[in-house]
């Protein structure tokens, strides 16, 4: 039986079936054929995923990231950006990584950066002469920084499952999502150089205080955000709502870019894409009743035993399945179905479960823009109409860039875990390196 729903899922995924419905349909096919599981356990497992406070912070960050792109914060995040990195070589491309930065302290959405971002500056970039490969590649997947560098949707799920905390998860991905951006830089500024690619003028002191003084609302909101989890003022849920509110108001009172007559559109958008992701989820928890029924995790416990006997060769294999699952999977319900089996062998080699944690987000990121399922690298190629055999290609050499940050973190965690530890180990839990 287990051959035939592996069968079945494969099946559904190749003629393009949604990844949420074939998770479902599959839970379903499986839990009805098995005599002692009853079929109602299907729904009750499903509603029972979603019951979960910390999972309210899923809608309130989307919402938080179409507030910022509906009230043009975007915009002024992307001007103080060129402000600071625009008289380089290349200056728009540095822009457009530095401001994904910024946007990922606000939003933890991949896909609301790629979509907000690359709507401003991949016609920008066209029309300065980069070539259609550069200006998608680049915006595809500096969005990648956006699950990484906190608050990351991905990271408060994966706490959700641990019970880790929210904070040491967030403060162990500044520094990886810093060295990420800081290495696409490098990158592009020889592509730039190699290609003659533009640079502006240096802005003048008075304009830059002029274009900080406009983005720095946006600027403080993730000092708001991770400021209050970590010291524990709010929990990760309290701090999206915090974030949604004080967007709206930036947008409506500060900026005076977002009328009342705009938020029935944000809020219907946020409630479509929140379904997806929370559907996948809900589905999962699903599927986990029938994979804990076959004993999936003692299966793989059974399999480390037997043929990993290093720390390192776990991390390789945790690494390689990862990045194939989220060439067809989303980061939510791969981690639901998934983190479960991994976690007890993390343990037994040694591997904390913060560290375990950056490693399997920042590893499902890339799968953000690898086919078929690559939602920024479809959204970018969108934009910047480059068929997506085209935009792989290009976005390849930054793809190689995340991979070797991971494998430093991976094998190297003392340097994420530095800003968690010297906060405050204990609370943190960051005990094990």
């Amino acid at each position: 039986m287990g051959v035939f729903l592996v069968a079945i899922f494969v099946l559904l995924m190749l003629i393009g079936i949604p990844i949420a419905f074939v998770i479902g349909i599959v839970a379903l096919m499986g839990i009805v054929n098995i005599e002692y599981i009853p079929p109602m356990t299907v729904p009750m497992k499903m509603l029972n995923g979603l019951d979960s406070f910390v999972l309210l912070a899923v809608p309130l960050f989307i919402l938080a990231a179409n507030l910022m792109n509906s009230g043009k914060i975007s915009q002024k995040l992307v001007d103080f950006s060129m402000a600071i990195v625009g008289h380089i070589r290349g200056g728009l491309a540095q822009s457009n990584i530095l401001v994904s930065m910024l946007f990922a302290g606000v939003s933890g959405a991949s896909q609301a950066d790629t979509a907000g971002v690359g709507k401003i500056l991949i016609p920008n970039m066209k029309k300065k002469g980069y070539d259609n490969e550069t200006a998608v590649g680049v915006t595809a997947a500096s969005s990648t920084i956006g699950v990484i560098i906190p608050p990351s949707i991905p990271m408060i799920i994966f706490a959700g499952i641990t019970n880790v905390s929210v904070g040491a998860l967030f403060l162990a991905g500044i520094v990886p999502g810093v060295l990420i951006a800081l290495t696409m830089m490098i990158f592009v500024y020889f592509l730039a150089r190699k290609n003659n690619y533009e640079r502006q003028e240096r802005a003048s002191l008075k304009t830059f205080l002029k274009l900080f003084g406009d983005a720095m609302p946006a600027l403080v909101t993730p000092i708001i955000i991770v400021g209050g989890i970590v010291t524990g003022f709010f929990t990760a849920t309290e701090a999206a709502a915090v974030a949604s509110v004080y967007t709206l108001l930036v947008s409506m009172f500060y900026y005076k870019t977002l009328k009342v007559k705009d938020l029935p559109k944000i809020f219907f958008d946020t409630l479509a894409l929140s379904s997806l992701s929370l559907f996948a989820l809900a589905a999962a928890s699903a599927l986990g009743e029938l994979m804990s029924y076959y004993q999936l995790g003692m299966h793989a416990q059974s399999f480390f035993d037997n043929f990993i006997d290093a720390k390192w060769m776990f991390l390789l294999i945790t690494i390689a399945f990862f990045l194939v699952i989220g060439t067809f999977m989303d980061a939510i319900p791969a981690m639901i179905l998934f983190v479960p089996v991994i976690m007890p062998a993390a343990m037994q080699f040694g591997v904390s479960d913060v560290h375990l944690g950056l490693i399997v987000v920042m590893t499902l990121a890339v799968g953000l823009v690898t086919p078929p399922y690559g939602l920024c690298l479809l959204l970018a190629a969108k934009i910047g109409k480059l068929p997506i055999e085209r935009s792989f290609k290009a976005v390849t050499p930054y793809i190689v860039i995340v991979l070797l940050v991971l494998g430093f973190v991976a094998f190297f965690p003392e340097v994420a875990m530095y800003i968690p530890k010297q906060l405050n180990p204990d609370l943190f839990g960051v005990t094990q390196l």
